[in-house]
């Protein structure tokens, strides 16, 4: 399983000093972010490829039989 985006930039900003203060401040809000990113991206993911692929349509010629 890849890892996602998100956790690599929190695992970034937990290796700088500054970075674990501020993690540690605002631990809920990140986490509260990161999960709202995570159900963002995957009911972004699933509306994807019902849009790309088009319904194929019968298209009316006017002439009526």
């Amino acid at each position: 399983m890849p890892i996602p985006k998100i956790a690599a930039a929190l695992g970034g900003l937990l290796l700088s000093r500054g970075g674990r203060r501020m993690a540690g401040r605002h631990a809920g809000k990140l986490a509260l972010a990161t999960l709202a990113f995570q159900l963002w991206e995957n009911r972004h993911s699933a509306k994807a490829p019902a849009a790309a692929e088009p319904h194929p349509r019968r298209r009316w010629s006017g002439r009526r039989v």
